[in-house]
């Protein structure tokens, strides 16, 4: 018999899941299409700022070993006679500009040069570390003996404390009349919360191996025989400031009880007691004294190499992860 229309469709097995409609079907294709590609672009975008900082890296990496070599492997031709300038600004103490080790390098490099006529520290400094201090001060008398050379001390603003420690190893000390000079004394500064803590209801708990282990500990009370004790210390180190001074200004030095107490003084006074010698800013000292007109300056100095460094290394970070989160999420 030939089948009609009428022939009646064979029963599905028991249990057996209907086939999903055809448009359900398209639209997770359509679906998942649309994740894979955007995790394709993800990636991709991944990828160009991986490159993108890597470069960045590499450029920095290029832009410092040039710098660097570059300072240090370019030859220098004789310098004509000239005045030798190294400036001390700012506290004197480790890692400022005004260090020990910075000051010393510069100095050393002034004296070598044989056009560097003589040494002129022009100074505008508050003070700072004695131990600091008298590094420079010593090598500073060591390269005069060793080169032959004078060094005059030019005062901008201040010169007080460990900076004058500094400016009395100098041949001559010029001023101008407002400037601030002297200082000549030792402070060893602190706090006390005792009385703050005890309104409070603070209770300090403090347990030391060495019964002076504690010394000066500012949320402890006062102990009189510690307290002595770095007086003491501090008066030691304020004679040997002293004797510094003594050395270095010699008969010039009309003193008064005053000149070592901690006091200070205009330029015009400084003169009239012996702590300085004559007014004179840098350009009448190179004129007009070491009779060097040009003035080449000795002070160390960052470089590009090193500025780069510092700013770019402080900004990267942030940057990048600025970067990243304008990358366009998932959704």
């Amino acid at each position: 018999m030939t089948p009609t229309d009428d022939t009646p469709t064979p029963a599905q097995p028991s249990g057996a899941v209907p086939p999903a409609p055809a448009p359900a079907l398209a639209g997770l294709e359509t679906s998942l299409e649309k994740i894979a590609r955007e995790l394709m672009i993800q990636q991709r975008a991944d990828r160009r700022w991986r490159l993108f900082f890597r470069f960045i890296w590499l450029a920095l990496a290029v832009a410092l070993a040039w710098g660097l070599m570059s300072e240090r492997f370019t030859p220098t031709a004789p310098s004509r006679p000239h005045t030798a300038l190294v400036e001390v600004r700012g506290e004197i103490a480790p890692g400022s500009e005004a260090s020990a080790e910075l000051l010393v390098s510069a100095l050393r490099s002034a004296f070598e040069d044989q056009g560097a006529q003589a040494v002129v520290l022009r100074i505008n400094s508050p003070g700072g570390s004695p131990v600091q201090a008298g590094i420079v001060n010593d090598e500073i008398r060591r390269l005069k003996v060793l080169h032959q050379k004078k060094v005059y001390a030019v005062v901008e603003e201040m010169c007080a404390s460990g900076a004058y420690y500094i400016a009395v190893a100098a041949d001559e000390i010029y001023v101008d009349k407002a400037s601030l000079v002297g200082s000549i004394g030792v402070l060893m500064d602190g706090f006390g919360f005792t009385g703050l803590m005890d309104k409070l209801g603070i209770e300090r708990r403090l347990l030391t191996a060495g019964e002076n282990k504690g010394m000066l500990d500012p949320y402890s009370p006062q102990n009189e025989q510690q307290t002595a004790y770095a007086k003491a210390m501090i008066d030691q180190i304020h004679q040997q400031f002293i004797a510094v001074v003594r050395q270095g200004r010699g008969k010039r030095l009309q003193e008064t009880p005053e000149t070592f107490s901690g006091l200070f003084w205009n330029g015009e006074e400084a003169v009239r007691l012996g702590l300085a010698d004559k007014m004179g800013n840098l350009d009448y000292v190179a004129r007009e004294v070491v009779k060097a007109e040009d003035v080449v300056d000795y002070t160390p100095r960052e470089n590009v190499a090193e500025r780069l460094a510092k700013r770019f290394g402080a900004a990267m970070g942030e940057g990048a992860v600025k970067a990243m989160r304008q990358v366009s999420p998932i959704h």
